[in-house]
Protein backbone atom coordinates (compact mmCIF):
# COMPACT_ATOMS: atom_id res chain seq x y z
CA UNK A 1 0.00 0.00 0.00
CA UNK A 2 2.68 2.49 0.85
CA UNK A 3 4.27 1.72 -2.51
CA UNK A 4 1.26 2.44 -4.20
CA UNK A 5 1.08 5.86 -2.22
CA UNK A 6 4.87 6.99 -3.29
CA UNK A 7 4.00 6.00 -7.04
CA UNK A 8 0.28 7.83 -7.26
CA UNK A 9 2.92 10.91 -5.17
CA UNK A 10 5.40 10.05 -8.24
CA UNK A 11 3.15 10.75 -10.72
CA UNK A 12 1.42 13.48 -9.57
CA UNK A 13 4.62 15.28 -9.48
CA UNK A 14 5.50 14.55 -13.08
CA UNK A 15 2.09 15.67 -14.12
CA UNK A 16 2.37 19.07 -12.44
CA UNK A 17 6.28 19.37 -14.18
CA UNK A 18 4.39 18.88 -17.57
CA UNK A 19 1.94 20.88 -16.85
CA UNK A 20 4.34 23.66 -16.28
CA UNK A 21 6.36 23.10 -19.22
CA UNK A 22 3.02 22.81 -21.51
CA UNK A 23 1.95 26.42 -19.48
CA UNK A 24 5.27 28.15 -19.86
CA UNK A 25 5.29 27.10 -23.63
CA UNK A 26 1.56 28.68 -24.14
CA UNK A 27 3.08 31.84 -22.65
CA UNK A 28 2.18 31.39 -18.95
CA UNK A 29 4.67 33.08 -16.25
CA UNK A 30 4.42 30.06 -13.12
CA UNK A 31 4.30 32.21 -10.30
CA UNK A 32 3.75 29.55 -7.55
CA UNK A 33 3.62 25.30 -7.34
CA UNK A 34 2.26 23.52 -4.54
CA UNK A 35 0.88 26.55 -2.84
CA UNK A 36 -0.50 25.76 0.76
CA UNK A 37 -2.22 27.66 3.09
CA UNK A 38 -5.21 26.50 5.61
CA UNK A 39 -7.74 26.56 2.98
CA UNK A 40 -6.20 24.12 0.95
CA UNK A 41 -4.11 23.97 -1.91
CA UNK A 42 -3.18 25.13 -5.20
CA UNK A 43 -1.31 23.11 -7.58
CA UNK A 44 -0.17 26.15 -9.90
CA UNK A 45 -0.55 30.00 -9.28
CA UNK A 46 0.55 31.16 -13.11
CA UNK A 47 -0.13 34.84 -14.82
CA UNK A 48 -0.44 35.53 -18.30
CA UNK A 49 -1.01 38.99 -19.33
CA UNK A 50 -3.49 40.33 -16.79
CA UNK A 51 -4.68 37.41 -16.00
CA UNK A 52 -3.60 35.48 -12.47
CA UNK A 53 -4.96 31.90 -12.99
CA UNK A 54 -5.24 29.07 -9.99
CA UNK A 55 -4.67 25.78 -12.06
CA UNK A 56 -5.62 22.59 -10.53
CA UNK A 57 -3.73 19.16 -12.17
CA UNK A 58 -4.95 15.99 -12.32
CA UNK A 59 -2.83 13.18 -13.71
CA UNK A 60 -4.35 10.10 -14.27
CA UNK A 61 -3.09 6.72 -16.48
CA UNK A 62 -6.62 7.44 -18.92
CA UNK A 63 -7.37 10.96 -20.62
CA UNK A 64 -10.96 10.45 -19.21
CA UNK A 65 -9.93 9.55 -15.74
CA UNK A 66 -7.82 12.58 -14.96
CA UNK A 67 -10.67 14.76 -17.11
CA UNK A 68 -13.26 13.48 -14.00
CA UNK A 69 -11.19 13.70 -10.95
CA UNK A 70 -12.50 17.11 -9.89
CA UNK A 71 -14.86 17.11 -7.52
CA UNK A 72 -16.77 20.09 -6.37
CA UNK A 73 -15.53 19.80 -2.98
CA UNK A 74 -12.06 20.48 -4.91
CA UNK A 75 -13.11 23.17 -6.50
CA UNK A 76 -14.67 24.95 -3.38
CA UNK A 77 -11.65 24.00 -1.79
CA UNK A 78 -9.40 25.88 -4.07
CA UNK A 79 -11.81 29.18 -4.19
CA UNK A 80 -11.28 29.16 -1.06
CA UNK A 81 -7.71 29.41 -0.97
CA UNK A 82 -7.14 31.26 -3.83
CA UNK A 83 -8.84 33.89 -1.84
CA UNK A 84 -6.77 33.33 0.94
CA UNK A 85 -3.62 33.71 -1.48
CA UNK A 86 -4.86 37.13 -2.81
CA UNK A 87 -5.82 38.42 1.00
CA UNK A 88 -2.16 37.72 1.96
CA UNK A 89 -0.92 39.42 -1.98
CA UNK A 90 -3.08 42.42 -2.64
CA UNK A 91 -0.17 43.20 -5.80
CA UNK A 92 -2.66 40.50 -7.40
CA UNK A 93 -5.89 41.94 -6.70
CA UNK A 94 -6.30 44.30 -9.59
CA UNK A 95 -5.74 41.28 -12.23
CA UNK A 96 -8.46 39.24 -13.28
CA UNK A 97 -8.90 36.35 -11.61
CA UNK A 98 -9.31 33.24 -13.63
CA UNK A 99 -9.26 28.93 -12.05
CA UNK A 100 -8.31 26.74 -14.92
CA UNK A 101 -7.78 22.17 -15.09
CA UNK A 102 -5.15 20.59 -16.88
CA UNK A 103 -6.10 16.97 -17.17
CA UNK A 104 -2.84 14.97 -17.52
CA UNK A 105 -2.08 11.17 -19.26
CA UNK A 106 0.67 9.29 -20.36
CA UNK A 107 -1.06 8.56 -24.27
CA UNK A 108 -2.17 11.85 -24.91
CA UNK A 109 -1.52 15.75 -25.04
CA UNK A 110 -2.99 17.43 -21.83
CA UNK A 111 -6.43 18.84 -21.85
CA UNK A 112 -6.16 22.37 -20.71
CA UNK A 113 -9.56 23.85 -19.66
CA UNK A 114 -9.81 27.41 -19.09
CA UNK A 115 -12.35 28.89 -16.72
CA UNK A 116 -13.56 25.41 -15.73
CA UNK A 117 -14.97 26.72 -12.75
CA UNK A 118 -16.16 30.32 -11.44
CA UNK A 119 -16.07 32.00 -7.54
CA UNK A 120 -20.02 31.75 -7.78
CA UNK A 121 -19.92 34.01 -4.19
Amino acid sequence: MEREKKTAFRFGLWGEDLACAYLRLKGYKILERNHRNPFGEIDIIARKRKTLIFIEVKSRAHMDDALYALSPFQQKRILNAAKSFLSVNPRYCGLEIRFDFLAISTSRWPQHLKNAWFDET
